[in-house]
């Protein structure tokens, strides 16, 4: 096991895979001369060449589609999005090219590629760089969409991602590139679909993904100093979601809380309530409480975005209200 960066093993699992096939390739903005908007590809211009490691013009509609038909000709893109909010600009080529080709080609073309970038918010930005769209690309029938929460994660899932002969959503963090994790040393992959327990317990579940899980792995922390014995589950992937996992745990702590920064209309999170309801209502002891951004655009003002996006303080209040006045 070694210590590494969240964006060192981002880098990592890239490298690897391009040594691997030859038919990988990195393209974006910055992601060659500048090393990376974030430098996750630091270095590997140096030793892939131009020929394999692209920058791109501000043209996500262009790159996008470039990528996806070189996908359909054997190559195996990723397009980096310096923010998925810019991916906004190549939605068309995302929904209706990449997720739809294999069914309306009755099969006769794959489209193997990723689509990787930051989610959600980092700081101060404004509304406009601070959106989070796991939800919107997880409606969609022909995607796949990862949210890793830390470096090993990170890693395993991407190695996983660029093997997959579909269209995979892999969505990273601004605020998360530095931080440090444990990574298995070798050859490893993460399947995608498979949740993760990171944290077992008896009282409640709290389900989580991507940068949130932060927030439910400290709530469960200040819970425990109270006698509360929290499971926490990192969904790891979106779509397809590991339901299993999290049916079995409520039926174990009959209680559960989502935290999810997305916005509450159409979110994850109002689809595991849905097939908690479906699947498990009656182990539930307690209606499902979600914790989700407020329904608004998030504000400049760093004050606005403690309150707007969920934090350890409501975590923990929604925890206490599923245990004690549900």
């Amino acid at each position: 096991m070694r210590e590494l960066q969240f964006r060192e093993a981002l880098r990592e699992a890239m490298s690897e895979e391009m040594r691997r096939d030859k038919n990988v390739f990195l393209m974006g903005e910055e992601v060659a001369e500048y090393n990376g908007a974030y430098k996750v590809s630091q270095g590997m211009l140096d030793e892939f060449g131009p020929e394999r490691v692209y920058d791109t013009p501000i043209s996500e509609l262009g790159f996008a589609g470039l990528g996806v038909g070189a996908a359909m000709n054997g190559l195996k893109p990723i397009i980096e999005f310096m923010t998925f909010n810019f991916s906004l600009v190549a939605i068309d080529q995302i929904i209706n090219s990449a997720a739809k080709m294999y069914a309306m080609s009755g099969g006769a073309y794959s489209v193997p590629i990723v689509f990787r970038g930051p989610t959600g918010n980092a700081g101060q930005l404004g509304a406009t760089h601070s959106s989070n769209f796991e939800n919107w690309f997880a409606n969609t029938p022909g995607l796949k969409v990862l949210v890793p929460s830390n470096p090993s994660d990170a890693k395993g899932l991407l190695k996983s991602a660029i093997r997959d002969p579909d269209p995979v959503i892999f969505m990273e963090s601004e605020v998360m590139y530095s931080d440090k994790g444990m990574v298995p040393d070798g050859e490893y992959l993460i399947p995608i679909g498979v949740a993760d327990i990171k944290r077992k317990g008896t009282d409640v579940t709290v389900i989580s993904f991507g940068k949130m899980m932060k927030v439910a792995l400290e709530a469960a922390e200040e819970m425990a100093k109270t006698g509360v014995s929290c499971e926490v589950i990192d969904l790891r992937t979106v779509r397809p979601i590991d339901y299993a996992t999290c049916v079995e745990s409520v039926k174990k702590t009959n209680r559960v809380v989502i935290v999810e920064e997305a916005n509450p209309l159409a979110g994850i999170s109002s689809e595991l309530t849905y097939h908690f309801q479906r699947h498990a209502f009656d182990y539930l002891d307690a209606p499902v409480i979600r914790v989700n951004s407020m329904d608004i655009p998030l504000s400049y003002s760093p004050s606005y975005i403690d309150v707007t996006i969920p934090n350890v303080t409501r975590t923990v209040e929604a925890i206490q209200k599923v245990l004690y006045k549900a």
